[in-house]
């Protein structure tokens, strides 16, 4: 399993439908006019004060832009682009975990503490913060904290705050409209029934008589609406 699969099984084991829902809004951007539907307006489906609450969290800033730039990159690094789909920063991930650590203030102490900690060891290692080391750098400095069961004991504060960033990432990316693509989940969607196969039936007793196989089970008129006598 590669690590986008890993990922995956990481944000499936972790997220219901209804978050999936939530967290992407169903939102069709192309829908204009009288033609969007009520289902896809800006709130729909909150209370008026958790549109109040929304719109106020929407228009505060946590992270300082350097601060940003590095959840980027980091972002980057746990979930890049691929022949498959998108980075993470393309699917506004960064975006997401800013919006998260406001929403759930619980976070915005490790990861801001997180973040520091990251720039103090680049800046003993390489003389620069993690944004200004350069790819290698950068890579060399996530792989002492990416792997808990490999990492040296001084390095654990980094450990805890790489496994926050790598959840809130594949929560983030799995949960936008490029991730959910990538999951391949089409929500509900109608199937065919064909019935109680035939082995079962006579293994209870059990058979459908003319009628029920002419208006229920008549395979050429799937499609159509069903009118009832």
């Amino acid at each position: 399993m590669d690590r986008r699969e890993s990922l995956k099984a990481l944000a499936l084991g972790t997220l219901s439908v209804g978050t999936i829902l939530s967290a992407t809004g169903c939102e069709d951007k192309k829908a204009t006019g009288d033609k969007k539907a009520a289902g896809n307006a800006p709130g729909y489906g909150r209370t008026p004060d958790e549109v109040t609450r929304d719109k106020a969290l929407m228009e505060e800033h946590f992270f300082t832009p350097e601060e940003m730039a590095t959840i980027t990159l980091l972002a980057d690094i746990i979930i890049p682009a691929d022949d498959h789909s998108c980075s993470a920063s393309e699917a506004e991930v960064p975006a997401f975990i800013e919006f998260i650590v406001k929403d759930m203030p619980k976070h915005q102490l490790p990861m801001r503490g997180g973040l520091r900690w990251l720039d103090v060891q680049c800046a003993k290692r390489y003389n620069n913060s993690f944004a200004g080391c350069n790819a290698t750098q950068r890579m060399e400095m996530v792989d002492l904290i990416a792997w808990p069961e490999k990492a040296a004991p001084e390095h654990l504060q980094g450990v805890a705050f790489f496994n926050i960033m790598r959840n809130l990432t594949a929560t983030g990316f799995f949960t936008s409209k490029a991730g959910i693509k990538d999951l391949g989940y089409v929500g509900n969607a109608p199937n065919e029934w064909d019935g109680v196969p035939a082995d079962v039936l006579q293994q209870y007793g059990y058979a459908y008589d003319e009628k029920t196989l002419a208006t229920c089970l008549k395979i050429e008129d799937r499609g159509k609406l069903m009118t009832w006598e």
